[in-house]
């Protein structure tokens, strides 16, 4: 009855969300699945394999939706963060096309791309490692439950935070190629406001 409870709680949530926006949101879905998988396993009482299964299979998929986008005409790094709302694109394509760098800054948006994805295939791998060594009662028994809560609570510091940190890396290889390329000082490069 506790995991019908917790379960509650986000697929109200997104229903609402959904309801109140209505607009589909790829990684709010994926999330939602994860939920639902999630009690799923636990409700039908499934082998804890699934469970390692499902939480390496939600970070490999965005990792691999990231990877993807590589191939296409809007790569993640290009459509999410590198932006108008945050960067002076205008003044930084102008300084790019001037000192003959665009080229080197396309190849530098492809390879922060891979880095970026390569974050996703980290937190899957140690998702999959977190779940078969911490969850290891039947599915469906208090233990179980308990053994969830603390999936959660060890998943933060060894990779949600690790994971931050290399996307904070990430933008920084960016900026610095940013000012490499471009001789903008930071104000320059993002927008003030």
């Amino acid at each position: 009855m506790a995991l019908v409870v917790a379960l509650l709680f986000p697929v109200v949530y997104g229903g609402m969300d959904l309801i109140r926006n209505n607009k589909f949101n790829f990684i709010s879905a994926l999330g939602f699945v994860s939920v639902l998988l999630t009690g799923g396993i636990g409700l039908l009482e499934l082998d804890t394999r699934w469970l390692a299964l499902k939480e390496a299979l939600i970070p490999g998929l965005i990792g691999l939706a990231v990877l993807g986008s590589t191939f296409t005409r809007y790569p993640f790094m290009q459509k999410m963060i590198l932006n108008d709302s945050i960067f002076n694109l205008s003044l930084i394509k102008q300084r790019l096309d001037e000192r003959g760098n665009t080229e080197g800054f396309e190849r530098c948006l492809v390879s922060s791309n891979y880095l970026f994805a390569s974050t996703f295939a980290f937190s899957s791998a140690m998702n999959y490692f977190l779940a078969t060594w911490i969850v290891t009662s039947p599915a469906g028994t208090p233990a179980f439950n308990e053994e969830l809560g603390k999936l959660t609570l060890y998943s933060y510091p060894i990779i949600a935070i690790p994971s931050m940190l290399m996307m904070v890396g990430i933008f920084y290889y960016l900026w610095r190629q940013i000012r490499q390329m471009t001789s903008l000082e930071t104000e320059q490069i993002f927008h003030s406001q």
